[in-house]
């Protein structure tokens, strides 16, 4: 059984940056599998970024690639979304998920955070 807590979100401008963090609890952090996903009002829940156990491979939307970088830090239980350039179209709630294998769908996620606001003004 994993927790997850979001953290970070809130009120930016068009061109700003956020840091969005996800802590997990449990001792076996490392061996899952760490997704961000979004959802928007009245979009659907879309994937954004995920990293492998040990943070050596990364995949990215192609909406968020080169604005956004996803990290953890496996002594910490902790994964990250770090936001630069923020757009009006990335406000939405920014949920972590964890798996047991690569995913970019939600359906392979076993666990989730209950999500944190984003909310980008022009």
């Amino acid at each position: 059984q994993v927790q997850l807590v979001e953290s970070g979100g809130g009120l930016v401008q068009a061109g700003g940056s956020l840091r969005l963090s996800c802590a997990a609890s449990g001792r076996t952090f490392s061996s899952y599998v760490m997704g961000w996903f979004r959802q928007a009002p009245g979009k659907e829940r879309e994937f954004v970024a995920v990293i492998t156990g040990s943070g050596a491979n990364t995949y990215y939307a192609a909406s968020v690639k080169g604005r956004f970088t996803i990290s953890r830090d496996n002594a910490k239980n902790t994964v990250y979304l770090q936001m630069i350039s923020l757009k009006p179209e990335d406000t939405a709630v920014y949920s972590c998920a964890a798996s047991g294998r690569f995913s970019r769908s939600p359906s392979g996620y076993d666990y989730w955070g209950q999500g944190t606001q984003v909310t980008v003004s022009s």
